[in-house]
C-alpha cells in the first residue's frame, strides 16, 4: 500500500512550464544569448545547472553563469509567477490524498526560492508535509538525487512511495530511485515520452476522477 506521495510541482501541480521557458528566453536576451522558446520549453523539468550549458555553453560555477541563473529566477518571480495558478483539481487531489493518510513530499528540480514562491502563489503550501528542492541534491533530475532525498526526509521506503510527475526527467529520476511513478500529460509530454510511468492521466483533475482505480487508492 502506498504511504507517501512524492510530488513534482512545475507542470504537474502548477501550470508553470511555459513561464519558466519564457524566463529563460528573457534572461538570455539580457545576457546576449539567443534562446529559442521551443528549445528551452522541453528542457524545463531539469535543474538550471543542466539547462544552462545546453542553452549558452556556460557552466553554473562560472561568474556569468551564476549571474544568468540568478537573473532567470528574478525574472520568473517578478514577471510570470504572479499570473500562475494550480491546475484544476490540484487542491482537491492533495486534500483527498491527505484525507487518506498519505504523506505528501515535494521533490522538485526548482530552487528553494522558486519553490516557496510557487507553492504560496498556488495556495498549496499548507497542503504539503515536507519538501526537497535542487538546493538539497548534488544533481537534479533526471538524476535520482532529489527523489532519494525526498524519501529520506519522509522516512518512507521506495516500495511504499509513488511519485507524481509530468516529464521524462521525472520518470527517469523516479525509476532510478526505485520508485513507481504516475505521469500526467498537463506539462506537455505525451504517453510515449512518459514511458515507464505505471499510470498516466491527463491532469490532476483526471487523476482525482479516477482515483479509486488508481495506484493511490487504498483498494490497492
Amino acid at each position: 500500500m502506498v504511504k507517501t506521495v512524492l510530488l513534482d510541482v512545475d507542470g504537474t501541480l502548477i501550470d508553470s512550464n511555459d513561464a519558466h521557458a519564457r524566463a529563460w528566453v528573457d534572461a538570455g536576451d539580457e545576457f546576449g544569448y539567443e534562446i529559442e522558446f521551443g528549445q528551452v520549453r522541453w528542457l524545463v523539468g531539469m535543474g538550471g545547472e543542466r539547462v544552462l550549458p545546453q542553452l549558452t555553453g556556460l557552466q553554473e560555477e562560472s561568474a556569468k553563469g551564476r549571474k544568468l541563473l540568478d537573473r532567470r529566477g528574478e525574472i520568473f518571480r517578478e514577471r510570470y509567477l504572479p499570473r500562475l495558478c494550480a491546475f484544476d483539481g490540484t487542491h482537491e487531489l492533495l486534500e483527498r490524498m491527505r484525507a487518506d493518510g498519505l504523506t505528501l513530499v515535494v521533490a522538485t528540480s526548482a530552487g528553494e526560492k522558486d519553490l516557496k514562491a510557487l507553492l504560496k502563489q498556488a495556495r498549496l503550501d499548507d497542503l504539503i508535509d515536507e519538501s526537497t528542492n535542487s538546493d538539497e541534491a548534488e544533481s537534479s533530475k533526471p538524476a535520482p538525487d532529489i527523489v532519494v532525498a525526498a524519501l529520506e526526509k519522509s522516512g518512507a521506503a521506495a516500495a511504499d512511495a509513488v511519485m507524481l510527475g509530468d516529464t521524462p526527467y521525472d520518470v527517469k529520476a523516479a525509476r532510478r530511485a526505485g520508485v513507481r511513478i504516475i505521469g500526467v500529460r498537463c506539462g506537455g509530454w505525451n504517453d510515449k515520452e512518459l514511458n515507464g510511468a505505471v499510470e498516466i492521466y491527463e491532469n490532476p483533475a483526471d487523476l482525482l476522477l479516477k482515483y479509486e482505480r488508481s495506484l493511490l487508492s487504498r483498494q490497492h
